[in-house]
């Protein structure tokens, strides 16, 4: 370790101020993994020890995308057993999922052309059915642990949102629903609680996935976030009894439908000046002044803003520190792009139990990086969380022009 240590002095006097950084990272990174091979071993680099388990056998090299840049790092071998460092652990179980899927479908003799080639790409070839089985089986066994969890104390927020992925099923393709749930705790930090797979988005779907979480511990929620999916609406309020708020940013799609797209840029301005206003009784009164103002030119428009009006402004009668927070579904969008991003690899599912273990070590790495990350949302205000309509006068609108 001494040598280490000056190694790090030398670095630190010579490095240049463009890769300084970098270049620290990768010393510090190689010297902990040194330390570590070290105690894995039971001696040190040349040292005769009774307790010595192996010997080295070298290096293997290994790139590390960090905010940095990419490092350069040299993974020590052995010639007996492995060594992987943990620091690389994080993104491993993906990538043995993706693997595994892969797999999978060569093996049933079900893969595209597409996964094909990527198998081969991969050196998969030659695969037996008992690798394929204990790979499928480690990964199941972490994946299901986390999914099935507890859910421990209150979760006042609620985000849900569906992604579709085909799947193969009796010799036909189908589309299949992938439903990711996203709470928020008292203590401002954020978790996936749930993955839900089924063949549709009717209300009895929505239920049956809310009744689940609700049985492993999913308490408290006063706010749900999501799209106007059917069925979801009512089993928001048959299950959790709690208030549903529609996402904005898919609001405002359905809004521009109703315009030209020639108008698309107009209407969207206007529109985004009820979201700008600071409080929920000058919110819902710039919203029916624009409806107002809509009604002649474009009617549908003006309709659909009349009928969605408190839908789409239910965050705001919630804590003004999470707002930004609540009024969209924006907290599973890089979520929802990780996940597509793996599923297009693969293409098509060969069935349902491949889609949860690809997508659920997707959402456990994502989880275990949340939970090194700052609050997600202010923890003062959720101290004292309550509906404003508990709290505060009740609000009242202006009548709508005749």
């Amino acid at each position: 370790m001494t040598e280490d240590g000056m190694a790090l002095a030398d670095l630190l006097q010579k490095a240049g101020d463009g890769d300084f950084l970098r270049a620290v990272a990768e010393t510090v990174l190689q010297m902990l993994m040194e330390a570590d091979v070290e105690g894995q071993i039971g001696a040190g680099r040349h040292e005769r020890s009774a307790e010595r388990q192996t010997y080295r056998n070298g290096y293997r090299d290994r790139a590390l995308d960090t905010r940095l840049g990419t490092l350069n790092l040299r993974i020590p071998k052995l010639r007996q057993g492995s060594y992987f460092p943990p620091f690389l652990e994080a993104r491993k179980t993906s990538e043995k999922a993706l693997v595994a899927v892969i797999q999978e479908a060569w093996i049933g003799g079900v893969s595209t052309r597409r996964v094909d080639e990527l198998a081969q790409a991969m050196g998969l070839s030659g695969i037996s059915k008992s690798t394929v089985s204990k790979l499928c089986r480690d990964i199941d066994e972490r994946v299901n642990a986390f999914l099935d969890r507890p859910l421990e104390g209150d979760w006042p927020y609620l985000w849900l949102d569906a992604t579709y992925l085909k799947q193969r099923e009796g010799g036909r393709i189908v589309s299949v629903a992938a439903i990711i749930a996203v709470a928020a705790n008292t203590e401002g930090k954020r978790e996936i609680v749930g993955l839900h797979i089924g063949p549709s988005e009717a209300e009895v779907f929505w239920s049956d996935f809310l009744k689940k979480l609700k049985g492993r511990g999913l308490k408290g929620v006063k706010l749900v976030i999501s799209d106007a999916h059917e069925g979801l609406k009512a089993a928001i309020a048959r299950v959790m009894g709690a208030t549903w708020q529609r996402c904005r940013v898919h609001w405002m799609r359905n809004a521009l439908a109703y315009v030209p797209k020639a108008q698309n840029s107009m209407a969207a301005a206007a529109l985004r000046q009820a979201f700008l206003q600071p409080d929920a009784e000058a919110t819902h009164q710039a919203f029916r002044h624009i409806a107002e103002q809509m009604c002649d030119r474009w009617p549908k428009l003006a309709s659909f803003m009349d009928s969605s009006e408190h839908d789409v402004l239910a965050y705001m009668g919630f804590r003004a520190q999470h707002r930004t927070k609540l009024h969209s579904t924006n907290t599973l969008e890089r979520l929802n792009k990780e996940v597509k991003r793996r599923a297009d690899v693969v293409g098509i599912f060969p069935g349902e139990s491949s889609i949860i273990r690809l997508i659920g070590a997707v959402l456990l790495e994502q989880n275990d990086e949340w939970q090194t990350q700052n609050r997600y949302m202010q923890v003062e205000a959720m101290a004292v969380l309550t509906p404003a309509s508990e709290s505060q006068p009740a609000i009242t609108f202006p009548p709508k022009a005749a």
